[in-house]
Formats: C-alpha cells, sequence, structure tokens
C-alpha cells in the first residue's frame, strides 16, 4: 500500500474519532430534560437525535461489513420516521447505553481494520460494479458519516444553553 493512503486513511480516522469524542461529552454533559426539548421551535428533539445518531452509527457496521447491526428496531424509531411520527421511543437511558455500545463496537472494528481494507467496497455495492466506482468503498462511508455526525452535532449543542 502506498504511504500517501495510510495516510489518508489516518486523516479520516482521526476526524472521526474528535468528532465522536466532541459527541460523547455533550452528550454526557447534557440532562435528560435538555435532551427531552427540541433544537428549535418545531425542529427535532435531542432524544430523536441521539436515537438517529444511535441507529446510523448501528446501521454503519453492516454497510462496512463488519457486522450485524446490534440494535436493528432502531432503524425503523429514527431513521424511516421522523420525529413525533412513532408514539413511543425507548427511554433515554436506554438510548444512552445503546450509543455508548454501538459507537463502543464500531470503534473496535474501525481501529483494527488494516488501512488496505479501507479502500475496498462496502457492502450496498456488489463486487461486479465495485471496479466502475471504486470510490464507494468503506473509507468514503466513513468520510461521510463524520460529516454527518458534525451536522447533528452541531443541532444538539444548542441544547446546551437550554
Amino acid at each position: 500500500m502506498e504511504p500517501q493512503n495510510e495516510l489518508f486513511v489516518k486523516m479520516v480516522i482521526d476526524a472521526w474519532n474528535k468528532e465522536l469524542s466532541a459527541t460523547n461529552k455533550l452528550l454526557e454533559k447534557l440532562s435528560d430534560e435538555q435532551l427531552m426539548s427540541e433544537v428549535a421551535p418545531s425542529r427535532n428533539r435531542g432524544i430523536y437525535l441521539l436515537g438517529h445518531l444511535t441507529a446510523v452509527n448501528d446501521e454503519m457496521m453492516p454497510l462496512l461489513r463488519f457486522q450485524a447491526a446490534l440494535h436493528p428496531k432502531l432503524t425503523p424509531l429514527f431513521i424511516d420516521a421522523a420525529d413525533r411520527a412513532i408514539a413511543e421511543l425507548p427511554s433515554l437511558q436506554e438510548l444512552r447505553e445503546q450509543w455508548r455500545s454501538v459507537s463502543g463496537t464500531l470503534m473496535q472494528h474501525i481501529t483494527r481494520l488494516p488501512a488496505e481494507e479501507w479502500f475496498t467496497r462496502h457492502a450496498n455495492i456488489s463486487e461486479a460494479d465495485f471496479p466502475k466506482e471504486p470510490h464507494r468503498n468503506r473509507l468514503n462511508v466513513l468520510l461521510s458519516r463524520t460529516s454527518h455526525l458534525a451536522y447533528h452535532r452541531g443541532q444538539i449543542v444548542l441544547l446546551a444553553s437550554k
């Protein structure tokens, strides 16, 4: 593997770690009451964003071909449905535990994957199509999910002043 590819992988993983760490610190700081609030009038509540991020990160594991999702029941609640579309959500305590579980498991996989494997296909592209679209690789998934995490952390930070 070319040294620059190892550098690219390190840069993306470092960015992921930075966003994940900042999100963890923010979630630890916020009270349950704050997480039940809307980030802005008529916008998502913190509980929904926590569930959404947990579900998206959980779905990364099969997408990156690591393992099955730990909490697949979160997908219909927090990916397929909008906030308030589902009357009964898991408790904040349960979501916080699931967030920690998913984050820890995902990080174990991320840190163990050899650099050259990051340039292999993700699960949503076939082996036959991958040579035509080599950018549809595992590293690109991690890069896009890092941006996704940063975007939603930017929303959740608005709850800190409530």
